[in-house]
């Protein structure tokens, strides 16, 4: 089904948060006849309503699923946090109803070029870096996806000579049919989600999947250092560039000594100084490196890809500076939401550090994220619902220094009270945040006013 076919149609949007009034907004303006379900029995119509234009005709549900609200159903369009075996998904996948993602929605109707990056970590730099890089050269471009901005929002305003840059969650890859980015890059594969995709190789496979519709004209941005993204570089169709933090590459990006060089097929080009860079970790230099990659692949000089790699701040909730104060320096690490995030976060560090960590439990394990402690952390407070799970694990590798909390607040009170004059505090959970707050954003500024407190 083509997108100017959606006219008439009866369109089902399954949730009522940020991305399916995204699609809502779209369909709006194709002349379907829109449905929206949203199984949050807690939600009113009317604060759905309120997200909506007054001219926006929409049918909205709210509560149990009934499997009549499928009659003469023509489409269904899922928001990333609904998984592709809830009920509402199978019992439209076994009535012959085509189910896209927001997604594959946007992709159907935007115009231009697209650059789509994902990976387990890391992706939220690397797009905002490359947004920042491409706003510098070009002057259409539109920065969306996972970063907040659902991609459905802008897709009717993009253009002939448009770039956008998605940032592309596994949530989001599930469902693509036809989405097909002129450059896709996978930053690195460590186990994460696990809860929803239940295995490690479905969760590859998921994060592989960007690349699927790209042709041979396409670019594959990838890192060398992950074993499976190294061999499934050797395995693609497209012109694959891979990057690398540890080791000189014949082709590709890589450091020589302080520097980021870029080796194409023709040429030695310097990319920047790592000392010229804002961003601290060598987490970050990978990010820089798939950046450079994407945007010199996108046709943007290297001179420009340099200057705003010099001048970008960083992302907010990423190994964020808050303040120093008392000689203690706090850093904001809530885009932690998994074991390898915050070991980069942790690895960042210069100071004795107090760490909190915990969070909601996506079944993830704590082994390395303990393992990273070493000398550099002198203390950890936990919180939240894997407080107990991340104290036994760091119990069994001889960390004892251990403090709990019961909420956020008094985990940076304790903190306070623990803390001396050179020591760092970060925030850098290893876990989601779903279990006390909203978003990992709003734990990152709760926890930025409780220090600035």
């Amino acid at each position: 089904m083509e997108c100017m076919e959606l006219k008439e149609k009866k369109v089902i949007v399954i949730g009522g948060g940020i991305s399916g009034i995204g699609a809502v907004l779209l369909l709006s303006q194709t002349g379907a006849q829109i449905l929206l379900y949203d199984g949050n029995k807690n939600l009113r119509k009317e604060e759905i309503k309120a997200k909506l234009p007054k001219d926006c005709f929409v049918t909205i549900q709210i509560g149990e699923w009934n499997a009549d609200i499928l009659k003469e159903v023509d489409i269904m369009i899922i928001s990333p946090g609904i998984a592709i075996d809830a009920p509402c998904v199978t019992a439209a996948k076994e009535a012959g109803i085509p189910v896209w993602g927001e997604i594959e929605l946007a992709s159907r109707f935007a115009k231009g070029k697209l650059a789509a990056i994902t990976g387990t970590n890391g992706k939220t730099t690397t797009t905002a870096l490359t947004g920042a890089i491409l706003k510098a050269a070009k002057e259409d471009v539109y920065v969306v996806g996972n970063i907040g901005i659902p991609y459905t929002s802008i897709a009717l305003e993009t253009k002939e000579d448009t770039v956008t840059v998605a940032e592309i969650s596994s949530f989001q890859l599930e469902t693509i049919q036809t989405f097909a980015p002129q450059v896709s890059a996978i930053l690195n594969i460590t186990p994460d989600h696990l809860n929803r995709h239940k295995t490690i190789e479905n969760y590859i496979a998921v994060k592989e999947s960007i690349t699927k519709n790209q042709t041979e004209q396409d670019t594959c941005v990838l890192n060398y250092e992950d074993e499976v993204l190294k061999e499934f570089g050797a395995s693609l169709h497209t012109k694959t560039v891979f990057f690398s933090s540890k080791r000189k590459l014949e082709r590709g990006l890589y450091l020589e000594g302080e520097e980021i060089v870029y080796q194409t097929e023709t040429e030695l080009l310097p990319v920047v100084k790592i000392s010229e860079m804002q961003l601290v970790g060598i987490h970050n230099v990978e990010n820089v490196m798939a950046a450079a990659a994407i945007t010199y692949a996108m046709g943007v000089p290297m001179e420009k890809i340099r200057e705003a790699i010099r001048s970008f701040p960083g992302v907010e909730h990423r190994v964020e500076f808050v303040c120093e104060k008392d000689g203690v320096v706090y850093y904001n690490d809530s885009k932690g939401t998994n074991p390898d995030a915050s070991i980069q976060a942790i690895r960042a560090m210069s100071r004795p550090t107090i760490l909190i960590g915990g969070g909601y439990d996506k079944q993830s394990e704590f082994d390395d994220y303990v393992k990273e402690f070493g000398e550099k952390v002198k203390l950890l407070v936990l919180i939240g619902a894997t407080k107990e799970k991340i104290a036994e694990t760091a119990r069994r590798y001889g960390f004892h220094a251990i403090l709990f909390a019961e909420d956020l607040k008094e985990a940076v009170s304790l903190c306070k009270r623990e803390a001396k004059q050179g020591d760092a505090v970060l925030l850098s959970p290893a876990c989601a945040s779903w279990d006390m707050f909203q978003s990992y954003e709003q734990r990152g500024i709760l926890f930025k006013e409780y220090v600035k407190a």
